[in-house]
C-alpha cells in the first residue's frame, strides 16, 4: 500500500515538474520588425498562419499573396506573422529597417512582421524551435526547406500542420483551414 502511494505522489511530481518545462506556443515571446515586445498570449483564439520571409528569393512575390490573404480573412479571428530569416543562400540580407522598408513599398506588407531571426540550427529562435520540434509542439517534427514555409496554428494555440514553401498562400489547405471548410 505505501509503495503504491509513494508511486502516485512520485507520479503526480514528476507530471508537474513535466508540465512546467513544456512551453506552449502561447508562452513565447519575440520582437516586432521595429523593436516592440510581441507576447503570442495576445493571439489567443486567433488562427495564426506563421511564415519565413526573405526579401531576394523566388518565393518573394508570395508577399503580395500573404498580404492579399490578410486582407481578405484577417482580423479578430485570423493572423498572419512574418519572420524574415537569412538561413537560405543569405536571401535576407537586410537589416529590420531596411526589410520593412522594403516589404512596405514593394507588397504594401501590413501583416505583422517580426524581427529577423534564424529558423534553423544552433541559434534556432524559440518560436521555430517550437514549430519544429514535436515534443513542443505535441504534433510533429518538421524541418525548414526554404524560405515562405507556412506553419498553421490554431485559436487554441496547438499547431496543425504546415504547407510547404513552393504551394501560394491562397492554396486549398490553407484557405479551408481559416474558414473552417
Amino acid at each position: 500500500m505505501k509503495k503504491n502511494i509513494l508511486f502516485g505522489i512520485i507520479f503526480l511530481f514528476s507530471g508537474m515538474i513535466s508540465a512546467q518545462n513544456k512551453n506552449g506556443f502561447y508562452d513565447l515571446k519575440t520582437k516586432t520588425i521595429t523593436g516592440e515586445d510581441f507576447l503570442f498570449s495576445s493571439l489567443i483564439g486567433k488562427k495564426v498562419l506563421i511564415v519565413n520571409t526573405a526579401s531576394k528569393c523566388g518565393n518573394t512575390p508570395q508577399y503580395k499573396d500573404l498580404e492579399v490573404l490578410y486582407k481578405k480573412y484577417g482580423g479578430k479571428k485570423f493572423i498572419i506573422i512574418g519572420f524574415p530569416a537569412n538561413n537560405f543562400l543569405s536571401q535576407e540580407p537586410g537589416t529590420n529597417a531596411e526589410i520593412k522598408e522594403f516589404c512596405t513599398a514593394n507588397y504594401g506588407v501590413t501583416f505583422p512582421m517580426m524581427s529577423k531571426i534564424s529558423v534553423k540550427g544552433d541559434d534556432i529562435d524559440p518560436i521555430y524551435k517550437w514549430l519544429t520540434t514535436k515534443t513542443m509542439n505535441g504534433v510533429m517534427d518538421s524541418k525548414i526547406k526554404w524560405n515562405f514555409q507556412k506553419y498553421m496554428v490554431d485559436e487554441k494555440g496547438n499547431l496543425v500542420g504546415e504547407v510547404a514553401p513552393a504551394e501560394k498562400p491562397d492554396c486549398e489547405k490553407i484557405t479551408n483551414w481559416i474558414t473552417g471548410k
